[in-house]
């Protein structure tokens, strides 16, 4: 009996192999004690994803000749903290879906397929949008954890919670061309999926143009999704660093706008300053909306146990001004208060 499933098995792994050129599962888990305190309650909680973001994937790709490949990439996030897995948006909109909370396993964090070539790559499913990714590039801290920069964590909760295209987008098509010179540019569609006689609520657009070449990186973005009859979300956000090898700076400016809004204004300013065994990561970051304000600071270290473990602690301190009440890993404070946070934690990738 033994024999033959060992046989089965074989057989199982040489169809696998002759169906893709190369199969990989791979993934991480970080997990973080958090503690926020604020003027009117503090909270304790063990968190997921403070450092770099807990998930499973399972990517893969073949090689069709003449210079084309086809692949897929389906990754789904992780709670580690409660062993649940994350739920995901269906079309973009606030009425389909759920946006928050615990669920069964999800390909949320992105869901392609695609074919790549000389003329770059075109990906079909649901995938980071093209305006986020100066957000993430440009932070210090990744846009994870206590640390993650007030200018985006500020605009995305602003709209009442509609901008649901703010990280990623569903049901997208994509076009990333290959880079010239440093230069490169990511188009991406998405559609809500409505029938043409109703509001087409959560389609849009989104572009990326950055330049990449020695120390210097720049990136330029603009997105735009339908919330409804004559409303709509937009982004803009210019980022860019430079690596002077003591140190690398970066920094980004964003400004988002929705119909019925005030518009939100931010910047960030950071750096990631080897050390010892590690990194030590900072920023400075602030959003308004022209009368509440919040400001921020961070600072963690990154210690670098292995290639694929890492002990991380970040703290940061936000103040408020013109009403505004932001707080930290879960407490609450009052308007124009203040709250301060931690994360201590490890990641570990495989």
């Amino acid at each position: 009996m033994k024999k033959s499933l060992v046989a089965l098995a074989a057989l199982a792994v040489i169809g696998a192999a002759s169906a893709q050129s190369s199969v990989t599962l791979s993934g991480v888990v970080d997990a973080a004690l958090a503690y926020g305190s604020g003027d009117l309650t503090n909270k304790t909680r063990l968190v997921n994803s403070a450092y770099r973001s807990s998930h499973l994937l399972f990517s893969g790709t073949e090689d069709l000749g003449g210079g084309l490949k086809a692949s897929f990439h389906l990754e789904a996030g992780i709670n580690n903290d409660d062993g649940s897995g994350q739920t995901t948006n269906l079309n973009n909109q606030t009425t389909v879906g759920q946006a928050n909370g615990g669920g069964g396993m999800t390909f949320n964090r992105r869901s392609t397929v695609s074919i790549q070539g000389g003329f770059g790559e075109v990906r079909l499913g649901r995938d980071y949008t093209p305006h986020y990714l100066n957000h993430s590039a440009y932070d210090p801290f990744g846009q994870l954890g206590v640390g993650a920069s007030r200018a985006v964590v500020g605009s995305t909760t602003a709209f009442g919670g509609i901008n649901f295209t703010a990280v990623r987008a569903s049901n997208s098509v994509a076009y990333h061309s290959p880079t010239f010179s440093g230069f490169g540019v990511r188009v991406q569609a998405y559609l809500g999926e409505n029938a043409d006689n109703l509001p087409n609520a959560g389609s849009g657009s989104s572009i990326r143009g950055t330049y990449a070449m020695g120390p210097v990186s720049l990136g330029l973005a603009y997105g735009k999704t339908t919330t409804g009859a004559g409303t709509d979300l937009k982004s803009t956000n210019l980022g860019g660093s430079y690596d002077f090898g003591v140190a690398k700076l970066m920094g980004a400016i964003t400004k988002d706008a929705a119909t019925g809004f005030d518009d939100v204004k931010g910047w960030q300013l950071g750096a990631h300053i080897p050390m010892g065994s590690g990194l030590v990561r900072t920023s400075l970051s602030q959003t308004d909306n022209g009368t509440a304000t919040q400001k921020q600071f961070a600072l963690g270290y990154v210690y670098n146990l292995s290639k694929r473990t890492d002990l991380y602690a970040t703290v940061a301190t936000v103040r408020n001004s013109g009403g505004a009440s932001a707080a930290l890993n879960g407490s609450t404070t009052s308007a124009n208060g203040s709250s301060n946070g931690y994360d201590v934690g490890v990641k570990h990738a495989f």
